[in-house]
């Protein structure tokens, strides 16, 4: 590889140049922005690269190729950590054999997620190392450095990217990558691997010992950097803050932190000893606030005011000034809206015509919450939309309960909603139900991915497929109906009256290809002799 070629690369670009570089061996993850195109950057490199039913999956996927000697990456949003935690917490204190990172990508000022958790809470809460690259080269950098750090020491390993690392673009120069695990094997290791009780309580002590000694060599890291002399302003930062800090106050001193988790507290403490004003700029939570001033470090952070939204230049300086005078209102942006011609705004039509109390879920189909349709009452998170639809018609009265229809789309009802299904036949409610299920043939909020059910997998290839009518029906679904938008919303009102009227349960599948994904799948359709 030439070394002083220099590439134009978004965060997410970079990290998967990394990944490809240090040749990990595997790559898996959920789409959802703004983490998306690392796993198709890296398939479009000629790395492995697959998508997985939903985030959970896709760690455990990730986690077994660690526990055989080779090195894993797993992606995801803020949010698809939620669906991660479970794996992610006990893999904390199994350690890993090979290499494991995830890569999680949170979205400050929600621009297109349903909250605006801050994933460095994770990193405490299961216990395992955080970096935050601030551009392009450091996410391709830390990425390298968290493969380093798994693999030293047994675990796994979080490298958090927001909205604007992962997609602005910065020069990345890449390098000949010093990291190889060889090939991957397996070794028996029960006590470490199966996490029953006698061996959990001792995995515990050592994920804390672990944790400690990585504690002590951050101290002396390379990686968070002190920079400027001045004796009287010092800002502690990390991430994209550290560059919106730098620009905002380039006379101050500043340390530029880089693994966030565990911190070195004691070049923290020296540092906040050095100035006379000791400032912490940081977006969303005061994660880093929080962790300061537990240790006895007096430091300043932000008003209340500043943990919404993205922070910017303009921001710290005002944090930096004290200022909590009312900020300028924003000029409000062009709404959202289903695309002209998108099949899914008729099933929206009917189900508002008929006052329909519609439990909806996460995807292009959310909009149909927005005018003209407004028919969406519900959205909580992936796959959400059947058990609290389930859950209003146990409890509403019977007039209402009758009008209750859960609506998802294909990529989320693989992910989450399978399981919503297997509680609709478990525990049915005394009025039935109905679930809608909006297949567009692709995951279009994210950039028309595939999923399990078009039967391709990350780079278009033929694979097995999940039939949804045939699921339904192999879980005892009797009233399944398989309808086209195409033919017009008299037959999907016709059907969805006459299952509301059932007091049975049904499912309706109402599909249609995505108008933008058309293209594609012709294309496809043409290169497999179809």
């Amino acid at each position: 590889m030439n070394e002083q070629k220099r590439l134009l690369l978004n965060g997410n670009e970079a990290v998967a140049r990394a990944a490809f570089d240090a040749k990990v061996d595997l790559g898996t993850g959920y789409p959802g922005t703004p983490s998306t195109e690392i796993l198709e950057t890296l398939s479009g490199l000629g790395g492995t690269a697959r998508w997985a039913p939903n985030e959970k999956v896709a760690l455990e996927v990730a986690l077994g190729a660690a526990f055989g000697n080779g090195a894993a990456l797993a992606t995801m949003k803020h949010v698809g950590l939620n669906v991660a935690a479970d794996p992610l917490f006990t893999a904390a204190e199994t350690g890993v054999t090979g290499a494991l990172v995830v890569v999680v990508a949170d979205d400050p000022g929600m621009a297109s997620s349903q909250n605006e958790q801050d994933s460095r809470r994770y990193a405490v809460a299961a216990g395992v190392p955080m970096l935050e690259p601030s551009d392009s080269q450091e996410a391709y950098d830390y990425f390298i450095e968290a493969l380093k750090i798994s693999h030293c020491w047994d675990t796994p390993v979080l490298l958090r990217l927001s909205t604007r690392i992962s997609h602005s673009k910065t020069i990345v120069t890449p390098r000949t990558v010093e990291f190889s695990l060889g090939k991957p094997f397996f070794e028996h290791n029960r006590s470490a691997r199966v996490m029953v009780p006698a061996n959990a309580r001792p995995a515990h002590r050592r994920m804390r010992d672990r944790l400690a000694r990585i504690a002590q060599w951050n101290e002396g890291s390379a990686l968070n950097r002190e920079t400027g002399d001045s004796a009287e302003l010092g800002i502690i930062s990390s991430g994209v803050s550290a560059m919106h800090a730098f620009e905002a106050a380039p006379r101050a001193r500043h340390l530029k932190l880089a693994v966030t988790y565990p911190l070195p507290l004691d070049k923290i403490r020296a540092f906040a000893g050095s100035v006379k004003r000791c400032v912490v700029i940081e977006e969303n939570d005061p994660v880093l606030v929080d962790a300061c001033r537990a240790a006895g470090i007096v430091v300043e952070g932000k008003d209340e005011m500043y943990r919404f939204g993205e922070l910017n230049v303009g921001r710290v300086r005002r944090i930096l000034d004290g200022d909590t005078s009312p900020e300028p209102v924003p000029p409000r942006g062009k709404p959202p809206r289903l695309c002209p011609g998108c099949p899914h705004r008729t099933a929206f039509e009917v189900l508002g015509k008929h006052d329909c109390i519609v439990s909806g879920d996460i995807g292009c189909y959310t909009l149909g919450v927005l005018p003209p349709f407004e028919a969406m009452d519900t959205c909580v998170c992936m796959g959400a939309a059947v058990g609290v639809g389930l859950g209003l018609r146990h409890v509403l009265p019977p007039d209402q309960a009758k009008r209750v229809v859960s609506v998802i789309g294909d990529s989320t009802f693989v992910h989450s909603g399978i399981t919503g299904l297997v509680e609709m036949i478990y525990n049915p409610p005394p009025t039935g139900h109905v679930l809608m299920i909006l297949d567009n043939s692709t995951t279009a909020m994210t950039g028309l991915q595939e999923h399990p059910g078009t039967g391709r997998t990350l780079d278009h290839q033929p694979t097995g497929q999940v039939v949804f009518e045939e699921l339904a029906r192999a879980l005892g679904i009797k009233r399944v109906h398989v309808l086209n938008p195409r033919e017009g919303g008299e037959v999907i009102e016709q059907c969805l009256v006459e299952c509301l009227q059932s007091e049975e349960l049904c499912v309706i599948i109402v599909r249609s290809p995505c108008i933008l994904a058309v293209k594609m799948l012709k294309r496809l359709e043409s290169a497999g002799g179809d």
